[in-house]
């Protein structure tokens, strides 16, 4: 078993630390040419995933890199038995900017769900303030038509009055104010 320790640069830029575990085994007909070489050494010489891929398809990349190494090895005569990914993790501030950037989320929908909140809180106001204005315009048309109805009733009295004095032949038509006066200074002189 061997553990490898990479930081490499992926498509985004930002650098990443991986460990790798190696299981292997050399293949006894090459146990001679093996001894004449040290070391296993492995170049990344370009990254094809950035972050987001590292992260939700882990499973295909340990399959890409295994099958990497695995042709890698087989120039040394090495067998690989199960190569992992058994630590990922990235540049302190690119770990920082990923989580802000998560807090800020947070805020946002927050924020989303009080707008909405406090909207339907106005709505729910402004429904109220009309309901209370119909009713009181309701009451002053209410009030209004009392008046306007007593005075209508006043009328049709005076109406039914005048029409039974109409008919009485004993009734005399006396006006009302200062037509009156003028009509008798009138007649004594």
């Amino acid at each position: 078993m061997h553990k490898l320790h990479f930081i490499i640069f992926i498509l985004d830029l930002q650098t990443i630390n991986i460990t790798l575990r190696i299981l292997y085994r050399p293949r006894a007909e090459l146990l001679p040419k093996i001894f004449c070489k040290f070391g296993l050494k492995i170049c990344c010489t370009k990254s094809q995933f950035d972050a987001i891929e590292l992260i939700t398809q882990r499973t295909f990349i340990s399959q890409r890199v295994s099958e990497l190494l695995t042709e890698r090895a087989a120039q040394f005569g090495l067998l690989l038995d199960d190569i992992s990914i058994t630590h990922l993790s990235f540049r302190p501030e690119f770990t920082s900017a990923v989580e802000l950037k998560q807090v800020a989320q947070q805020y946002a929908e927050k924020q989303r769900y009080l707008i909405e909140k406090n909207q339907a809180e106005q709505s729910r106001q402004a429904n109220v303030m009309a309901a209370e204005d119909d009713a009181r315009a309701a009451d002053l048309i209410g009030k209004a038509l009392d008046e306007v109805f007593v005075e209508l009733r006043r009328i049709e009295a005076a109406e039914g009055i005048a029409n039974q004095l109409l008919k009485s032949r004993n009734s005399v038509y006396l006006p009302h104010g200062p037509q009156l006066l003028r009509n008798i200074t009138g007649a004594m002189q």
